[in-house]
């Protein structure tokens, strides 16, 4: 049954995205949730076998490049609001191939900019239907665009751009067409740039998921450089509860950053995991560590991010859950215990069984 109110939440397939979906589907049950994702490498609907039958949930296979088939899923489905994750996000890709996140990050967002602003144009809300959806683009970025910091400071929503990737410049591009359409049109935006994620789903190229998979087989555990990068790490599921609350209640046209006030250096965290694991496998303390190797540093490898949630947890009242050992220790039992979900993705599995049951609208 559709709803006659709706939200569009883009690559709700993937890691964070499949996280803010299970919110929404559970947390709005009048309200139909449509989940758009391409299925690229990193959209695994197994993420969302737990609410794929709900009845307020529809999964939509596209592309947001694709121009005609964005303007056609707007007119189809005349989405109330949007929530926007889509994006490539892997900075070693960007960097081999960095016309593919221009793509989808800068054009995509264009697209689904001019798809909502048509519709809404042509569609005004109604004020005095109090029930109604929050007509809003929510734009979710990355605290990458500020790039780098030294070894004191945070990013707060002040911060000056300065992007150092082709990943981060074209996240910082779409932001920055998001607020010009805010300025240019009045369109109802708001934009959160978060720090870096983990939790269960996670792609397992990603630094904790690869960790723990190569410590559980005794392979390496690769670490950049010397492993001083330092970042600032939140939980997936606090991010989306973030996500929610700025959805309801951020200010339109605002910026607010999320992040967990939660700084390690790379290194340092991959010893604290070694020794999460040790205990989950029985193992003798200090084994797990034997594992890791130092690599060659990534070009273009920003030292630290840090990330100042003040303005969120003072005006909307938001801040992370849980301690980082505790979320650390949640993510390695989820991994331990869904093998069969890593298999598939480790081996390609779940790219032909899901990729082929949808066609593109």
């Amino acid at each position: 049954m559709q709803n006659k109110q709706s939200i569009l939440i883009t690559g709700g397939a993937g890691f964070i995205g499949s996280h803010v979906v299970r919110r929404f589907v559970n947390n709005f049950p009048n309200i139909m949730i449509y989940n758009l994702d391409k299925l690229t490498y990193a959209g695994n609907l197994e993420n969302l076998k737990d609410i794929e039958h709900a009845a307020n949930y529809k999964f939509i296979k596209g592309d947001i490049t694709d121009t005609t088939f964005i303007n056609k899923i707007f007119a189809e489905y005349k989405f109330d609001a949007v929530i926007h994750l889509a994006a490539e996000s892997h900075v070693d890709r960007s960097i081999t191939s960095p016309m593919d996140f221009v793509m989808t990050n800068i054009v995509g967002t264009v697209n689904l900019l001019n798809a909502a602003k048509t519709l809404w144009s042509n569609n005004p809300i109604d004020d005095k239907n109090t029930n109604s959806v929050r007509r809003i683009f929510y734009h979710i970025s990355t605290d990458e665009v500020y790039g780098t910091l030294g070894s004191t400071g945070h990013f707060s929503e002040q911060t000056p751009y300065d992007p150092h990737s082709p990943y981060s410049a074209s996240k910082a591009g779409s932001d920055h067409l998001v607020r010009a359409y805010y300025d240019t049109y009045k369109m109802p935006v708001v934009i959160s740039n978060c720090s870096n994620n983990y939790g269960s789903h996670h792609f397992p190229e990603k630094l904790i998921p690869l960790a723990i998979n190569n410590i559980k087989n005794n392979k390496p555990v690769p670490v950049y450089g010397a492993g001083l990068n330092v970042r600032d790490w939140l939980w997936v599921n606090d991010h989306a509860s973030a996500i929610e609350t700025i959805f309801t209640k951020g200010v339109i046209g605002e910026t607010y950053n999320i992040g967990g006030n939660n700084e390690w250096k790379n290194i340092d965290l991959i010893h604290l995991l070694c020794e999460i694991m040790d205990t989950k496998l029985n193992r003798e303390k200090g084994e797990s560590a034997k594992l890791i190797t130092f690599v060659k540093d990534r070009a273009g490898h920003d030292l630290r991010y840090a990330i100042d949630a003040t303005k969120l947890k003072n005006e909307l009242g938001w801040s992370p859950s849980i301690t980082f050992e505790e979320g650390l220790a949640l993510t390695v039992d989820w991994y331990l215990h869904n093998e069969e979900w890593l298999k598939h993705v480790t081996s390609g599995e779940y790219l032909k069984y899901y990729q082929g049951q949808y066609e593109q609208r």
